[in-house]
């Protein structure tokens, strides 16, 4: 046990203050151009009003557009006294900002002027995961809780629709949301869910009802299992894949791994990448898969051959999300630690990242130019005195 003399250091382990000093002396790199912000960032989605935007779930009970190329923060979304844990933009005209929150409401914003709109109450604990659809032509808002209970409401109304939960297998906190753009249509949508327990559900959702669907059999023509099971532990995140033919769909999980999906075998895992510790995000490019999480070190890995192809370190606690930006050219990240981070996708800032890694490894320092000191000559100033003291000669 430590036995510092600061308050801060009492009830401390040797481990713990080891991370806490680790930590600190970490947090001033400048990697990935941070934006330090002022709360933990807990989830985060692509601004659809701006493509160099992203809108970012704090701790602090508040949603907040960053800019990452302005870096301009000062627009915020106000109203929970609570953490928010997600986001999600729909409605008419996509112009509904929807945020849950600790409150075990769902709040919800006009996303151009800010004003607050309708509030979503029927969850009986944290809001976990938000998402927005179309059934039959009206604006549907789905959520997920740690009450263990999918809800799927009318946007307009405010009316509660349906509660899905799972009648065969306990369904523990829902974690994350995503519609199967393969499945679904104008009437019907596949809704997949993850949550704190290792299984996957796919749900059929219309207006006039719904159904879990039950999964095929890998290697077992005819036969059925129960959910998707791939995982070993909690599932944080579903994407499905646009960028593939066949729109596998990729999950990330508290096991260390996250896991590609194959559809045409029945969603049985067909890769898998072995990133270490809880793996929070996994995004997807047409190149690259890119996973983050508990071990503060965001990796990018080469579709093709699945191998690791660059780390990007730079935040000092939990990466909570990752959102792709500029068509997969770039990848912001948020954290626990406060800060939102850009990163390079392209492969030659990627072997540039890579090079300077290696030079530090093998003690080769970078070379900066020396700037001169006030009162001093330039380099071209001493070069033309040279010049002429050699004519003096």
């Amino acid at each position: 046990m430590h036995k510092g003399t600061s308050p801060d250091h009492f009830f401390q382990t040797d481990a713990e203050q080891a991370k806490i000093e680790r930590r600190a002396a970490k947090a001033g790199n400048k990697n990935g151009n941070p934006i330090a912000l002022k709360s933990k960032l807990l989830a985060a989605i692509p601004d659809p009003s701006s493509p160099s935007s992203v809108l970012i779930a704090e701790s602090a009970g508040s949603v907040r557009r960053v800019n990452v190329d302005t870096g301009d923060t000062k627009q915020v979304y106000r109203g929970p006294s609570a953490p928010v844990t997600c986001v999600a933009v729909g409605g008419p005209g996509n112009q509904i900002l929807f945020a849950g929150s600790w409150d075990k409401d769902i709040w919800s914003w006009d996303l151009a002027s800010k004003t607050p709109g309708r509030k979503y109450s029927g969850h009986t604990d944290f809001v976990k995961a938000v998402f927005t659809t179309k059934l039959s032509g009206k604006e549907i808002l789905i959520s997920g809780g740690a009450d263990k209970k999918i809800m799927v409401w009318d946007i307009e109304t405010g009316s509660r629709l349906y509660v899905l939960q799972d009648q065969t297998v306990s369904m523990m906190a829902i974690q994350d949301l995503a519609i199967d753009p393969i499945r679904s249509s104008p009437d019907q949508v596949t809704l997949v869910s993850a949550s704190s327990d290792p299984h996957i559900r796919r749900w059929h959702i219309r207006l006039d009802g719904f159904e879990q669907v039950k999964e095929t059999l890998p290697d077992e023509p005819g036969a059925t299992r129960h959910s998707i099971l791939e995982h070993d532990t909690t599932v944080y995140k579903v994407v499905f894949d646009k960028e593939g033919e066949e729109v596998d769909l990729w999950t990330s999980s508290g096991d260390g791994t996250a896991k590609c999906l194959s559809r045409l075998k029945g969603f049985a895992s067909d890769d898998s990448i072995h990133h270490g510790d809880h793996v929070r995000a996994v995004a997807v490019t047409d190149q690259w898969v890119i996973t983050a999480g508990r071990d503060e070190d965001i990796k990018v890995w080469d579709r093709t051959s699945g191998k690791l192809y660059s780390t990007l370190e730079g935040h000092y606690d939990e990466i909570t999300d990752l959102v792709v930006l500029d068509g997969g050219r770039r990848v912001v990240s948020v954290s626990i630690d406060g800060t939102v981070r850009t990163w390079p996708l392209e492969q030659t800032e990627l072997d540039k990242i890579n090079k300077e890694k290696k030079d530090k490894a093998n003690g080769v320092e970078k070379e900066t130019p020396a700037e001169p000191a006030n009162g001093l000559m330039t380099a071209e100033e001493e070069a033309e005195l040279a010049a002429l003291m050699e004519d003096d000669d």
